[in-house]
């Protein structure tokens, strides 16, 4: 099931009294997520964007989410592998909204659009929009460009990064990801295009290697424009 309709379903969901099969508390270690949880947090309240900081608050949301579905059922045995993927999603989803909160917070925004990308386009392309706005070094549109492009969605890369680059200033590897986009939607001079922009960056040595990279992607892409 898609996870925006599999989270409208389980937020209609009444609570089972049932314990049957229920995992006995395990105190300890939830002390120990607690207090790792507690600083993790405090480290993202300084920096949002912290992605180890993150991406390790997220596992533990996601290995309590998963343990909270539970085998009740013999019947329904085969899906609780399903269900505990589903409610780990929805956990680091919460997170990142959760975060996103933050005017400066571009990094959560992303692992949200992450999740959000197979079953909601527009919403997807929304919080890639507001993370690039927020993040002024290019790093946010990077990431962004990436996952459109990872996702199968060239086009709306190419029209996220046209209308958010600004190569004089911000991380050149954002042509890394306008040239793959113009090169997977079949656009060469687009591809090309962006190429040229490198030549606003102000230090051309730091760029040497990437402009010699993206230089024979663009002419082999090229090549493949019919008469040429």
């Amino acid at each position: 099931m898609a996870l925006l309709p599999r989270l409208r379903q389980l937020m209609r969901r009444p609570t089972s009294a049932s314990r049957v099969g229920a995992r006995r508390p395990t105190t300890a270690a939830r002390r120990g997520d607690t207090l790792h949880e507690d600083a993790l947090r405090s480290m993202l309240s300084d920096d949002p964007n912290n992605e180890r900081a993150f991406q390790a608050l997220a596992e533990i949301v996601r290995r309590r989410a998963a343990e909270q579905v539970h085998e009740e059922d013999p019947l329904t045995a085969p899906n609780v592998e399903h269900e505990r993927q589903h409610a780990a999603d929805l956990a680091v989803w919460s997170l990142g909204e959760e975060l996103s909160g933050n005017p400066r917070a571009w990094y959560p925004l992303v692992e949200v659009a992450r999740l959000s990308v197979r079953d909601d386009h527009e919403g997807t392309i929304r919080r890639l929009t507001t993370a690039a706005e927020r993040d002024t070094t290019g790093r946010a549109l990077v990431e962004a460009l990436a996952l459109l492009c990872d996702a199968g969605l060239p086009v709306d890369a190419l029209n996220l990064g046209v209308g958010h680059w600004r190569p004089r200033e911000q991380d050149p590897e954002v042509a890394r990801q306008l040239v793959r986009a113009a090169v997977e939607a079949g656009r060469p001079l687009d591809a090309k295009q962006h190429l040229a922009s490198l030549d606003l960056y102000p230090d051309q040595k730091a760029i040497a290697d990437l402009r010699a990279e993206l230089t024979r992607q663009v002419a082999q892409a090229e090549q493949s424009i019919p008469g040429t």
